[in-house]
């Protein structure tokens, strides 16, 4: 019942976080920024506000918290007196996991994930599943999806509509602990909800 309460409160703290995020974008493409639609991009996400008229993210993308994207690099300027600077290109409905590092002069093909705390220091294909430091391609985005759907298959599976933080009960949180425990699970249905 203490979760219901919770309901208005998160309700409002998404509704200020939709505003902090329209104004910021706002500003960005005021800037010379590209920001396609459907693009969730948290405000812990850095932006090379500097150049990020260099920057160009297509619809439907998303990005964990704490991602950097950088369009220029400084690391030598106190010996060439030069900063490199260089494109970004994130193709549409590409995912990249929190802490993902997107550096200057990189072109993310459309349909890539790319794994959390990722560093992205050259470009990658289309329809790929990437991870590591420097980011690589692990498998296609259909091999990666297919291991995905057949784990949903064997379960267990969740509604995230009846588990958002705003309305799941005590007793579906210790449900889902005890499912948990032994493995992985999912929450379907989850874009829905935010």
């Amino acid at each position: 019942m203490a979760n219901l309460a919770l309901a208005p409160f998160v309700a409002l703290w998404r509704a200020a976080r939709r505003a902090r995020a329209t104004r910021r974008w706002r500003r960005l493409r005021s800037l010379g920024m590209h920001i396609g639609g459907d693009v969730d991009l948290p405000d812990s996400t850095t932006i090379d506000d500097s150049h990020c008229f260099l920057i160009s993210i297509g619809d439907r993308c998303s990005f964990g918290a704490e991602c950097h994207i950088l369009a220029h690099d400084a690391q030598m300027n106190e010996y060439l007196d030069a900063s490199r600077v260089g494109r970004v290109v994130i193709h549409e409905s590409c995912h990249l996991g929190p802490r993902t590092v997107v550096l200057s002069g990189v072109e993310i093909g459309p349909r890539t994930i790319v794994e959390a705390n990722s560093v992205v220091s050259r470009s990658l294909p289309p329809d790929t599943f990437c991870a590591g430091a420097p980011a690589r391609v692990v498998c296609s985005l259909e091999d990666y999806l297919a291991g995905h759907r057949a784990a949903l298959k064997a379960g267990p599976v969740f509604d995230a509509a009846t588990h958002d933080i705003a309305v799941i009960s005590d007793a579906s949180k210790a449900a889902l602990r005890r499912a948990l425990a032994a493995s992985d699970g999912y929450l379907v249905g989850g874009r829905r909800t935010t």
